[in-house]
Protein backbone atom coordinates (compact mmCIF):
# COMPACT_ATOMS: atom_id res chain seq x y z
CA UNK A 1 0.00 0.00 0.00
CA UNK A 2 1.48 3.54 -0.96
CA UNK A 3 1.24 6.57 1.46
CA UNK A 4 -1.76 8.56 2.07
CA UNK A 5 -4.36 5.79 1.68
CA UNK A 6 -3.51 4.86 -1.83
CA UNK A 7 -2.89 1.75 -3.80
CA UNK A 8 0.04 1.36 -6.03
CA UNK A 9 -1.38 2.96 -9.33
CA UNK A 10 -2.61 5.63 -7.19
CA UNK A 11 -6.11 5.68 -6.63
CA UNK A 12 -7.65 5.95 -3.56
CA UNK A 13 -8.74 3.20 -1.34
CA UNK A 14 -12.49 2.43 -1.82
CA UNK A 15 -12.17 4.83 -5.20
CA UNK A 16 -13.47 1.73 -8.41
CA UNK A 17 -11.15 2.48 -10.87
CA UNK A 18 -11.28 0.55 -14.59
CA UNK A 19 -7.87 -0.06 -16.27
CA UNK A 20 -6.88 3.02 -17.38
CA UNK A 21 -7.37 3.38 -21.56
CA UNK A 22 -4.29 2.30 -23.44
CA UNK A 23 -3.09 3.96 -26.92
CA UNK A 24 -4.95 2.80 -29.61
CA UNK A 25 -5.15 2.93 -33.13
CA UNK A 26 -7.54 6.18 -33.74
CA UNK A 27 -9.66 5.70 -37.29
CA UNK A 28 -8.68 8.19 -39.81
CA UNK A 29 -10.45 11.99 -38.90
CA UNK A 30 -11.66 13.31 -42.05
CA UNK A 31 -12.56 16.73 -41.07
CA UNK A 32 -9.31 18.98 -39.99
CA UNK A 33 -9.63 22.21 -42.73
CA UNK A 34 -10.86 25.40 -41.87
CA UNK A 35 -14.67 25.43 -42.96
CA UNK A 36 -15.50 29.11 -44.91
CA UNK A 37 -18.48 28.97 -47.48
CA UNK A 38 -18.93 25.58 -47.55
CA UNK A 39 -15.74 24.49 -48.32
CA UNK A 40 -12.86 22.91 -46.87
CA UNK A 41 -9.51 25.23 -46.83
CA UNK A 42 -5.98 25.06 -45.80
CA UNK A 43 -4.18 27.35 -43.58
CA UNK A 44 -3.02 30.66 -45.76
CA UNK A 45 0.42 30.57 -43.48
CA UNK A 46 0.94 26.90 -43.94
CA UNK A 47 0.01 26.64 -40.01
CA UNK A 48 -1.34 23.18 -38.26
CA UNK A 49 -1.51 22.47 -34.55
CA UNK A 50 -2.43 19.04 -33.19
CA UNK A 51 -5.14 17.78 -30.96
CA UNK A 52 -4.46 15.42 -28.45
CA UNK A 53 -6.78 12.56 -26.54
CA UNK A 54 -6.54 12.83 -22.96
CA UNK A 55 -7.33 9.85 -21.86
CA UNK A 56 -4.23 8.56 -23.71
CA UNK A 57 -2.36 11.75 -24.35
CA UNK A 58 -1.90 10.58 -28.18
CA UNK A 59 -2.24 12.64 -30.75
CA UNK A 60 -5.56 12.43 -32.57
CA UNK A 61 -4.70 14.41 -35.61
CA UNK A 62 -3.23 17.87 -36.95
CA UNK A 63 -5.85 20.57 -37.61
CA UNK A 64 -5.26 23.51 -40.03
CA UNK A 65 -4.62 26.75 -37.71
CA UNK A 66 -6.48 29.82 -38.87
CA UNK A 67 -5.15 33.23 -37.90
CA UNK A 68 -6.27 37.17 -39.24
CA UNK A 69 -8.25 35.28 -40.84
CA UNK A 70 -15.65 13.74 -31.55
CA UNK A 71 -16.66 14.87 -28.49
CA UNK A 72 -15.58 12.32 -26.05
CA UNK A 73 -11.89 11.49 -28.12
CA UNK A 74 -11.57 15.14 -28.27
CA UNK A 75 -12.23 16.04 -24.30
CA UNK A 76 -12.43 12.90 -22.52
CA UNK A 77 -15.63 12.49 -20.89
CA UNK A 78 -17.19 9.68 -20.44
CA UNK A 79 -18.91 8.29 -23.61
CA UNK A 80 -22.45 8.27 -21.99
CA UNK A 81 -22.22 11.98 -20.65
CA UNK A 82 -21.66 12.87 -24.65
CA UNK A 83 -23.99 11.09 -26.02
CA UNK A 84 -26.93 11.22 -23.50
CA UNK A 85 -26.77 14.57 -22.49
CA UNK A 86 -24.46 16.68 -24.85
CA UNK A 87 -25.85 15.48 -27.74
CA UNK A 88 -29.41 15.20 -26.56
CA UNK A 89 -28.56 18.87 -25.16
CA UNK A 90 -27.96 19.66 -28.76
CA UNK A 91 -30.66 17.84 -30.26
CA UNK A 92 -33.28 20.11 -28.37
CA UNK A 93 -31.48 23.36 -28.74
CA UNK A 94 -31.79 23.55 -32.42
CA UNK A 95 -35.51 21.80 -32.75
CA UNK A 96 -36.17 24.49 -29.99
CA UNK A 97 -34.58 27.93 -31.88
CA UNK A 98 -36.22 25.98 -35.38
CA UNK A 99 -39.16 26.29 -34.26
CA UNK A 100 -38.57 30.40 -33.07
CA UNK A 101 -37.58 31.25 -36.86
CA UNK A 102 -41.11 31.99 -38.06
CA UNK A 103 -42.18 33.43 -34.60
CA UNK A 104 -39.96 36.49 -34.47
CA UNK A 105 -41.61 39.99 -34.93
CA UNK A 106 -41.92 43.62 -33.24
CA UNK A 107 -45.38 45.05 -32.30
CA UNK A 108 -47.85 47.91 -33.55
CA UNK A 109 -47.21 50.95 -30.74
CA UNK A 110 -49.58 53.05 -29.91
CA UNK A 111 -48.12 56.91 -30.16
CA UNK A 112 -49.92 59.97 -30.76
CA UNK A 113 -52.81 60.97 -33.15
CA UNK A 114 -52.20 61.28 -36.95
CA UNK A 115 -49.08 58.41 -36.38
CA UNK A 116 -48.65 54.97 -36.18
CA UNK A 117 -45.45 53.28 -35.23
CA UNK A 118 -44.47 49.28 -35.25
CA UNK A 119 -41.27 48.12 -34.65
CA UNK A 120 -39.42 45.35 -36.91
CA UNK A 121 -36.57 42.94 -35.62
CA UNK A 122 -33.72 42.55 -37.67
CA UNK A 123 -30.68 40.38 -37.97
CA UNK A 124 -27.28 41.57 -36.75
CA UNK A 125 -25.51 40.56 -39.13
CA UNK A 126 -21.85 38.65 -38.64
CA UNK A 127 -21.83 37.41 -35.58
CA UNK A 128 -18.45 36.06 -34.13
CA UNK A 129 -18.47 33.08 -31.77
CA UNK A 130 -15.45 31.62 -29.69
CA UNK A 131 -16.80 28.52 -27.37
CA UNK A 132 -14.88 26.43 -24.76
CA UNK A 133 -13.30 22.93 -24.51
CA UNK A 134 -15.38 21.49 -22.14
CA UNK A 135 -18.18 21.39 -24.01
CA UNK A 136 -17.48 21.96 -27.87
CA UNK A 137 -20.60 20.66 -29.17
CA UNK A 138 -23.12 21.50 -26.86
CA UNK A 139 -21.26 25.35 -27.18
CA UNK A 140 -21.34 25.21 -30.43
CA UNK A 141 -24.98 24.76 -30.60
CA UNK A 142 -25.70 27.17 -28.08
CA UNK A 143 -24.09 29.77 -30.21
CA UNK A 144 -25.01 28.74 -33.67
CA UNK A 145 -29.03 28.17 -33.20
CA UNK A 146 -30.54 31.76 -31.93
CA UNK A 147 -28.20 33.22 -34.30
CA UNK A 148 -29.24 31.54 -37.21
CA UNK A 149 -33.10 31.92 -36.06
CA UNK A 150 -33.13 35.29 -36.26
CA UNK A 151 -30.98 35.18 -39.68
CA UNK A 152 -27.40 35.96 -39.04
CA UNK A 153 -24.30 34.66 -40.45
CA UNK A 154 -21.74 32.81 -37.88
CA UNK A 155 -17.99 32.69 -37.79
CA UNK A 156 -17.29 30.10 -34.74
CA UNK A 157 -13.90 29.17 -33.63
CA UNK A 158 -13.65 25.90 -31.43
CA UNK A 159 -11.55 25.79 -28.62
CA UNK A 160 -8.09 24.59 -29.71
CA UNK A 161 -7.81 21.87 -27.35
CA UNK A 162 -11.03 20.20 -28.85
CA UNK A 163 -11.91 21.05 -32.45
CA UNK A 164 -13.11 17.68 -34.26
CA UNK A 165 -17.20 17.94 -33.14
CA UNK A 166 -17.00 21.46 -34.54
CA UNK A 167 -15.40 20.55 -37.96
CA UNK A 168 -17.97 17.42 -38.15
CA UNK A 169 -20.79 19.79 -37.96
CA UNK A 170 -19.28 22.04 -40.96
CA UNK A 171 -19.62 18.65 -42.59
CA UNK A 172 -22.91 17.97 -41.71
CA UNK A 173 -24.20 21.87 -42.16
CA UNK A 174 -23.25 21.22 -45.67
CA UNK A 175 -24.43 18.24 -46.43
CA UNK A 176 -27.80 19.35 -44.99
CA UNK A 177 -27.81 22.11 -47.62
CA UNK A 178 -26.75 25.33 -45.79
CA UNK A 179 -25.81 28.00 -48.25
CA UNK A 180 -22.26 28.54 -48.11
CA UNK A 181 -21.27 31.72 -45.93
CA UNK A 182 -23.87 30.88 -43.43
CA UNK A 183 -21.33 29.07 -40.88
CA UNK A 184 -18.03 29.13 -40.97
CA UNK A 185 -15.42 27.26 -38.53
CA UNK A 186 -12.20 28.47 -38.01
CA UNK A 187 -9.88 26.33 -35.82
CA UNK A 188 -6.77 28.26 -34.41
CA UNK A 189 -5.74 29.96 -30.99
CA UNK A 190 -7.19 32.63 -28.87
CA UNK A 191 -4.56 35.54 -29.75
CA UNK A 192 -4.68 34.84 -33.37
CA UNK A 193 -7.98 33.27 -34.45
CA UNK A 194 -10.00 34.20 -30.88
CA UNK A 195 -8.35 37.92 -31.41
CA UNK A 196 -9.06 38.16 -35.03
CA UNK A 197 -12.96 38.08 -34.07
CA UNK A 198 -13.29 39.59 -31.61
CA UNK A 199 -11.57 42.63 -33.37
CA UNK A 200 -12.62 42.30 -37.27
CA UNK A 201 -14.61 45.63 -38.45
CA UNK A 202 -17.10 43.50 -40.12
CA UNK A 203 -17.94 41.22 -37.39
CA UNK A 204 -20.85 42.72 -36.18
CA UNK A 205 -21.33 40.52 -32.76
CA UNK A 206 -19.29 38.36 -30.73
CA UNK A 207 -20.12 35.91 -27.90
CA UNK A 208 -18.01 33.94 -26.05
CA UNK A 209 -18.27 31.38 -23.33
CA UNK A 210 -14.73 30.98 -21.49
CA UNK A 211 -13.10 32.68 -18.41
CA UNK A 212 -13.57 35.68 -17.30
CA UNK A 213 -9.75 37.48 -17.76
CA UNK A 214 -10.43 36.45 -21.79
CA UNK A 215 -13.82 37.49 -21.32
CA UNK A 216 -12.57 41.07 -20.69
CA UNK A 217 -10.03 40.94 -23.41
CA UNK A 218 -12.50 39.99 -25.85
CA UNK A 219 -15.04 43.02 -24.77
CA UNK A 220 -11.76 45.70 -25.10
CA UNK A 221 -11.21 44.72 -28.26
CA UNK A 222 -14.80 45.01 -29.31
CA UNK A 223 -15.04 48.23 -28.31
CA UNK A 224 -11.95 49.10 -29.39
CA UNK A 225 -12.74 48.32 -32.90
CA UNK A 226 -16.80 48.81 -33.89
CA UNK A 227 -18.09 48.90 -30.64
CA UNK A 228 -19.57 45.21 -31.30
CA UNK A 229 -22.09 43.80 -29.33
CA UNK A 230 -20.87 41.05 -26.70
CA UNK A 231 -22.08 38.76 -24.81
CA UNK A 232 -20.07 36.93 -22.21
CA UNK A 233 -20.67 33.47 -20.47
CA UNK A 234 -17.58 33.49 -18.06
CA UNK A 235 -16.55 31.98 -14.81
CA UNK A 236 -18.19 31.09 -11.64
CA UNK A 237 -17.42 29.98 -7.80
CA UNK A 238 -21.49 28.44 -7.27
CA UNK A 239 -22.41 28.43 -3.98
CA UNK A 240 -24.86 25.70 -2.50
CA UNK A 241 -26.68 26.11 0.36
CA UNK A 242 -27.63 22.93 2.11
CA UNK A 243 -30.03 23.77 5.10
CA UNK A 244 -31.23 21.27 8.15
CA UNK A 245 -34.34 20.16 6.52
CA UNK A 246 -33.26 19.14 3.61
CA UNK A 247 -33.92 15.44 1.86
CA UNK A 248 -30.04 14.92 2.58
CA UNK A 249 -29.25 11.91 0.39
CA UNK A 250 -30.73 14.27 -2.40
CA UNK A 251 -28.65 16.99 -1.38
CA UNK A 252 -25.81 15.17 -0.82
CA UNK A 253 -26.11 13.38 -4.72
CA UNK A 254 -27.09 16.89 -6.36
CA UNK A 255 -24.06 18.44 -4.70
CA UNK A 256 -21.87 15.96 -5.77
CA UNK A 257 -23.36 15.65 -9.36
CA UNK A 258 -22.33 19.53 -9.53
CA UNK A 259 -19.08 19.14 -8.47
CA UNK A 260 -17.80 16.28 -10.55
CA UNK A 261 -19.39 16.33 -13.14
CA UNK A 262 -17.16 16.33 -16.41
CA UNK A 263 -14.58 16.12 -13.99
CA UNK A 264 -15.80 19.42 -12.74
CA UNK A 265 -14.57 21.05 -15.70
CA UNK A 266 -17.93 23.12 -15.49
CA UNK A 267 -19.07 26.72 -14.90
CA UNK A 268 -21.32 25.52 -13.06
CA UNK A 269 -19.54 23.24 -11.03
CA UNK A 270 -20.72 23.25 -7.00
CA UNK A 271 -17.32 24.54 -5.86
CA UNK A 272 -19.17 26.05 -2.47
CA UNK A 273 -21.07 24.00 -0.66
CA UNK A 274 -22.27 25.70 2.58
CA UNK A 275 -23.88 23.35 5.22
CA UNK A 276 -26.06 24.16 8.19
CA UNK A 277 -23.91 23.30 11.16
CA UNK A 278 -26.44 20.99 13.01
CA UNK A 279 -25.92 18.17 9.89
CA UNK A 280 -23.01 18.90 8.75
CA UNK A 281 -20.81 16.17 10.00
CA UNK A 282 -23.15 13.24 8.53
CA UNK A 283 -23.48 15.93 4.78
CA UNK A 284 -19.90 15.11 5.16
CA UNK A 285 -19.70 11.34 5.69
CA UNK A 286 -22.51 10.65 3.32
CA UNK A 287 -20.54 12.68 0.43
CA UNK A 288 -17.37 10.67 1.19
CA UNK A 289 -19.80 7.25 0.49
CA UNK A 290 -21.56 8.63 -2.24
CA UNK A 291 -18.68 9.44 -3.85
CA UNK A 292 -16.64 5.77 -3.49
CA UNK A 293 -19.73 4.58 -6.07
CA UNK A 294 -17.86 7.08 -9.19
CA UNK A 295 -15.58 5.13 -11.10
CA UNK A 296 -12.79 6.01 -13.09
CA UNK A 297 -11.60 4.67 -16.29
CA UNK A 298 -11.73 4.63 -19.93
CA UNK A 299 -14.28 7.74 -21.06
CA UNK A 300 -15.36 5.25 -23.91
CA UNK A 301 -16.29 2.00 -21.23
CA UNK A 302 -19.69 2.52 -20.24
CA UNK A 303 -19.46 1.86 -17.10
CA UNK A 304 -16.84 4.59 -16.51
CA UNK A 305 -18.49 7.88 -14.48
CA UNK A 306 -15.25 9.84 -14.09
CA UNK A 307 -12.87 10.52 -16.89
CA UNK A 308 -9.30 12.69 -17.46
CA UNK A 309 -8.85 16.56 -17.34
CA UNK A 310 -8.47 18.14 -20.52
CA UNK A 311 -4.62 19.11 -20.78
CA UNK A 312 -1.50 19.53 -18.32
CA UNK A 313 -1.83 23.03 -17.91
CA UNK A 314 -5.43 22.41 -16.19
CA UNK A 315 -4.06 19.26 -14.95
CA UNK A 316 -1.36 21.26 -12.66
CA UNK A 317 -3.81 24.03 -12.24
CA UNK A 318 -6.21 21.67 -10.08
CA UNK A 319 -3.15 20.00 -8.09
CA UNK A 320 -2.08 23.24 -7.64
CA UNK A 321 -5.19 24.32 -5.34
CA UNK A 322 -5.65 21.11 -4.32
CA UNK A 323 -2.21 21.19 -2.38
CA UNK A 324 -2.91 24.87 -1.39
CA UNK A 325 -6.39 23.32 0.38
CA UNK A 326 -3.84 21.43 2.43
CA UNK A 327 -1.38 23.61 3.40
CA UNK A 328 -4.62 26.26 4.08
CA UNK A 329 -5.70 23.85 6.56
CA UNK A 330 -8.67 22.51 4.73
CA UNK A 331 -9.19 18.35 5.72
CA UNK A 332 -8.84 16.23 2.86
CA UNK A 333 -11.54 14.03 3.50
CA UNK A 334 -11.13 12.01 0.41
CA UNK A 335 -9.41 11.58 -2.88
CA UNK A 336 -6.81 14.50 -3.20
CA UNK A 337 -4.18 12.35 -5.35
CA UNK A 338 -3.39 11.94 -9.33
CA UNK A 339 -4.52 8.45 -10.93
CA UNK A 340 -1.48 7.13 -12.47
CA UNK A 341 2.35 8.55 -13.37
CA UNK A 342 1.49 9.91 -16.63
CA UNK A 343 -2.01 10.54 -17.27
CA UNK A 344 -4.46 13.68 -16.52
CA UNK A 345 -7.05 11.21 -14.44
CA UNK A 346 -7.47 13.16 -10.74
CA UNK A 347 -9.53 11.52 -8.43
CA UNK A 348 -12.60 13.30 -7.01
CA UNK A 349 -11.46 15.27 -3.90
CA UNK A 350 -13.52 16.41 -1.12
CA UNK A 351 -12.47 19.03 1.37
CA UNK A 352 -14.36 19.73 4.65
CA UNK A 353 -13.17 22.27 7.37
CA UNK A 354 -13.00 25.07 4.37
CA UNK A 355 -12.82 28.68 5.57
CA UNK A 356 -14.14 31.84 3.06
CA UNK A 357 -10.35 33.10 2.88
CA UNK A 358 -9.04 29.92 1.36
CA UNK A 359 -7.84 30.07 -2.61
CA UNK A 360 -10.00 26.68 -3.14
CA UNK A 361 -13.17 28.76 -1.27
CA UNK A 362 -12.06 31.52 -3.60
CA UNK A 363 -11.04 30.74 -6.79
CA UNK A 364 -12.14 28.90 -9.72
CA UNK A 365 -11.13 25.25 -9.45
CA UNK A 366 -12.48 24.09 -12.86
CA UNK A 367 -11.62 20.55 -11.70
CA UNK A 368 -13.29 17.38 -9.38
CA UNK A 369 -12.84 19.26 -5.65
CA UNK A 370 -15.96 19.63 -3.40
CA UNK A 371 -15.22 22.54 -0.77
CA UNK A 372 -17.79 21.59 2.21
CA UNK A 373 -18.19 24.54 4.43
CA UNK A 374 -20.70 24.96 7.51
CA UNK A 375 -22.85 28.03 8.75
CA UNK A 376 -25.35 28.80 11.78
CA UNK A 377 -27.60 31.34 10.02
CA UNK A 378 -29.58 32.10 7.43
CA UNK A 379 -28.66 35.65 6.88
CA UNK A 380 -24.92 34.51 7.16
CA UNK A 381 -24.63 31.87 4.62
CA UNK A 382 -26.54 34.45 2.18
CA UNK A 383 -24.22 37.27 2.80
CA UNK A 384 -21.18 34.66 2.89
CA UNK A 385 -22.73 33.11 -0.81
CA UNK A 386 -22.85 36.72 -2.45
CA UNK A 387 -19.18 37.55 -1.24
CA UNK A 388 -17.78 36.58 -4.46
CA UNK A 389 -16.66 38.10 -7.81
CA UNK A 390 -18.93 36.14 -9.32
CA UNK A 391 -22.71 35.23 -10.45
CA UNK A 392 -23.53 32.59 -12.46
CA UNK A 393 -25.53 29.87 -10.41
CA UNK A 394 -26.33 28.93 -6.84
CA UNK A 395 -28.78 25.85 -5.86
CA UNK A 396 -30.62 25.81 -2.21
CA UNK A 397 -31.54 22.28 -0.79
CA UNK A 398 -34.79 22.73 1.89
CA UNK A 399 -38.11 21.21 2.76
CA UNK A 400 -39.74 24.81 2.92
CA UNK A 401 -40.89 26.23 -0.26
CA UNK A 402 -41.12 29.83 1.99
CA UNK A 403 -37.57 29.72 2.29
CA UNK A 404 -36.50 28.74 -0.74
CA UNK A 405 -38.15 31.67 -2.04
CA UNK A 406 -36.61 34.06 0.38
CA UNK A 407 -33.04 32.68 -0.10
CA UNK A 408 -33.61 32.68 -4.08
CA UNK A 409 -34.37 36.17 -4.01
CA UNK A 410 -31.41 37.28 -2.21
CA UNK A 411 -28.76 35.32 -4.18
CA UNK A 412 -26.45 37.14 -6.81
CA UNK A 413 -27.03 34.64 -9.02
CA UNK A 414 -27.92 34.38 -13.19
CA UNK A 415 -29.75 30.82 -12.06
CA UNK A 416 -31.04 29.24 -8.93
CA UNK A 417 -31.53 25.92 -8.23
CA UNK A 418 -33.95 24.67 -5.66
CA UNK A 419 -33.57 20.81 -4.58
CA UNK A 420 -31.46 20.21 -7.79
CA UNK A 421 -28.47 21.08 -9.47
CA UNK A 422 -27.37 21.40 -13.55
CA UNK A 423 -31.44 21.86 -14.42
CA UNK A 424 -30.54 22.87 -17.41
CA UNK A 425 -33.18 23.82 -20.44
CA UNK A 426 -33.48 25.41 -23.80
CA UNK A 427 -36.16 26.95 -22.62
CA UNK A 428 -34.97 28.67 -19.50
CA UNK A 429 -32.45 31.64 -19.91
CA UNK A 430 -28.65 31.32 -18.84
CA UNK A 431 -26.05 33.62 -17.75
CA UNK A 432 -24.82 35.19 -14.83
CA UNK A 433 -24.38 38.56 -12.52
CA UNK A 434 -21.02 40.70 -11.77
CA UNK A 435 -17.68 38.81 -13.20
CA UNK A 436 -19.67 35.89 -14.75
CA UNK A 437 -20.80 37.65 -17.86
CA UNK A 438 -23.39 40.17 -19.93
CA UNK A 439 -26.34 38.80 -21.17
CA UNK A 440 -28.35 35.41 -21.52
CA UNK A 441 -28.33 32.30 -23.74
CA UNK A 442 -31.10 29.97 -24.39
CA UNK A 443 -34.89 30.63 -24.14
CA UNK A 444 -36.46 33.67 -25.54
CA UNK A 445 -33.90 35.73 -23.86
CA UNK A 446 -31.14 35.23 -26.01
CA UNK A 447 -33.36 36.30 -29.22
CA UNK A 448 -32.99 39.52 -28.31
CA UNK A 449 -28.68 39.07 -28.25
CA UNK A 450 -29.27 38.59 -32.34
CA UNK A 451 -31.60 40.70 -33.17
CA UNK A 452 -31.84 44.63 -33.83
CA UNK A 453 -35.08 46.88 -33.23
CA UNK A 454 -36.07 48.82 -35.70
CA UNK A 455 -38.81 51.55 -35.22
CA UNK A 456 -40.94 52.85 -38.34
CA UNK A 457 -43.30 55.62 -37.72
CA UNK A 458 -46.20 56.60 -40.53
CA UNK A 459 -47.40 60.44 -40.21
CA UNK A 460 -51.18 59.60 -41.65
CA UNK A 461 -52.68 62.36 -43.90
CA UNK A 462 -55.45 62.15 -46.54
CA UNK A 463 -53.50 60.24 -49.08
CA UNK A 464 -52.12 57.96 -46.99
Amino acid sequence: MAQNGTTENGVAEGIPALPLPQPVKVKEIRHTKIFINNEWHTSIRGRTFPTFNPATGVKICDVEEADKTLETLDTGKPFLQSFFIDLDGCIKTMHYYAGWADKIHGKSLPVDENFVCFTKHEPVGVCGAIIPWNFPLLMFMWKIAPALSCGNTVVIKPAEQTPLSALHLGSLIKEAGFPPGVVNIIPGFGPTAGAAIASHMEIDKVAFTGSTEVGQLIKEAAAKSNLKRVTLELGGKNPCIVFADCDLQLAVEETQKGAFYNQGQCCTAASRVFVEESIYEEFVRCSIENAKRIVIGDPLDPQTSHGPQIDHQQFDKIMDLIESGKKEGARLEYGGAAVGEKSLFIQPTIFSGVKDHMRIAKEEIFGPVQCILSFKSQQEVIERANSSQYGLVSAIFTRSMDRALSVSASLETGTVWINCYNALHVQAPFGGYKMSGNGRELGEYALAEYSEVKAVTIKLSETL
